[in-house]
């Protein structure tokens, strides 16, 4: 598989440390709030990339943090008189629904910055002893930028630029206006935590390098999160993590693109903040994963009421067609027959289509155009009228699913069984059909469409599903 490094711009093969083991780091959302709609973009998309890995038969540790200690967690607390710990714990379980209603698998760690204080002290005080952090008068500790002679190298601005934008906050007391902190002192109210600099707590960067080094070593092999992360985030992380471990922290970095509404940046100014959580309850929350693999990761999105129609409509025809061949897999008989040996070959070309745009940099948009395509021939060919047998459908339906799945979709809508009412109006209507009581086989169908039932005679007998 081959992605495009950031850090060294440029498409690359991807050879894990661990022959077929990949370790994956994912920065995740600081829990004062619910998350929006632009962080639902790399919660899935880098699902899609350990789904993909995994259904390359690769073993996969994804690590994705939750940061709940935070001035903005901090700033929610003392807003509804509350504890940074309330906040952030009733955050958590907010992420943990919509990231199960995206379908996001859980990382294999979700680890808390405020379970890792004795790592990020272990950190800080060798970067302290090396010489690459200092301790203010005021108990803060920060990073000397300009020692690692490496600093800017992911987000590929030279020094003089970076500094250009830098400035010491009132109370900060940096040696240069560049410099970050890795410890903040402890100000009255606020929690804190025993240190050799006095109580304080984590600076924002300086948690990720300990949680990464905790639980996927000193070097990793990929790193992702959103384009807005990498800098300052991210060209910290390097800079901390490295200094402190003389290693290279991560061997690729992934970023996704953003999200535009209405095709203007989202901005709570602007009035088009919008969380997940909202758009899920007007379109539901698998239209909102659609549009996120409809799209290469590293271009841009843009959302809009059109946009999530065409998503729920493009999910409709997917639908269909798993249905359609769920229904076919009930009534048509076993025995393969003649020519359907080519029909299988030729569905497993998409396969082999699907493949090849996932290799090329995780390439989810030309990859669902093969899952539509395959679609487009299955509906065609695998058909009451052509009466496929048992084992092309199922052949045909473990294809197709699969290869859905490593996209994460056809999640939402499972078959529905009918409650024996229903059962009972649909064998009433299939007697009055045989009867020629037309009349009363039209009012039983009219009262199966109030129910939301819709009803479609086919070859082999009568197909239904429930519809929202």
């Amino acid at each position: 598989m081959k992605i495009y490094n950031t850090l060294t711009r440029q498409k690359e093969e991807f050879v894990p440390l661990v022959p077929g083991e990949a370790h994956i780091y994912a920065c995740g959302p600081t829990v004062y709030n619910f998350i929006h709609i632009g962080n639902a973009r790399p919660i899935c998309v880098f699902d899609v990339l350990r789904r993909y890995l995994e259904y390359r038969g690769m073993k996969v540790t994804f690590v994705q943090n939750f940061t709940d200690i935070d001035d903005k967690i901090i700033r929610r607390a003392n807003e509804e008189n509350s504890d940074y710990l309330t906040i952030s714990r009733r955050y958590i379980e907010e992420y943990k629904t919509d990231a199960e209603g995206l379908n996001v698998r859980p990382a294999t760690v979700h680890p808390l910055a405020t379970e890792n204080i004795d790592e990020i002290i272990s950190i800080v005080s060798t970067l302290v002893e090396k010489g690459y952090a200092y301790p203010a008068p005021n108990g803060d500790v920060y990073f000397r930028t300009k020692k690692d002679k490496e600093y800017g190298k992911l987000s590929h601005q030279p020094l003089d630029d970076l500094m250009s934008g830098a400035r010491i906050a009132v109370g900060e007391q940096k040696e240069d206006p560049l410099d970050f902190a890795l410890w903040k002192a402890s100000k009255p109210g606020e929690p804190s935590w025993d240190s050799p600099w006095g109580k304080g707590r984590p600076g924002w960067h300086i948690e990720c390098s300990a949680m990464a080094r905790r639980y996927l070593g000193k070097t990793i092999d990929i790193h992702c999160g959103g384009q807005d992360l990498i800098f300052p985030h991210h060209e910290n992380e390097i800079a901390q993590s490295e200094c402190c471990n003389g290693v290279p922290f991560a061997r690729y970095w992934m970023h996704n693109g953003y999200i535009n509404i209405n095709n203007k940046k989202m901005s709570k100014s602007l009035g088009n903040f919008l969380t997940v959580r909202e758009v899920a309850a007007k379109y539901g929350y698998e239209p909102i994963r659609f549009l996120m693999v409809s799209a290469h990761y590293r271009t841009p999105i843009n959302y809009s009421e059109d946009v999530m129609e065409q998503c729920r409509s493009s999910l409709e025809r997917l639908y269909n067609c798993r249905d359609n061949l769920r229904f076919l897999m009930e009534h048509v008989p076993s025995g393969e027959k003649e020519g359907e040996k080519e029909i299988r070959r030729r569905l497993e070309e998409y396969e082999n289509q699907f493949i090849e745009a996932m290799e090329d940099d995780l390439n989810t948009a030309d990859a669902l155009a093969a899952l539509f395509d395959l679609a487009k021939d299955i509906n065609t060919n695998l058909n009451a009228e052509k009466a496929p047998s048992k084992e092309l459908c199922s052949f045909a339906l473990d294809l197709f699913e699969s290869l859905a799945g490593v996209l994460g979709l056809l999640y939402a809508k499972q078959e529905k069984s009918a409650d024996e009412e229903i059962e009972a109006l649909i064998a009433a209507r299939t007697k009055a059909r045989k009867e020629k009581n037309w009349a009363e086989a039209d009012r039983i169908r009219d009262e199966l469409k109030a129910r939301h039932v819709v009803v479609e005679d086919t070859p082999n007998g009568v197909k239904w599903k429930i519809v929202e």
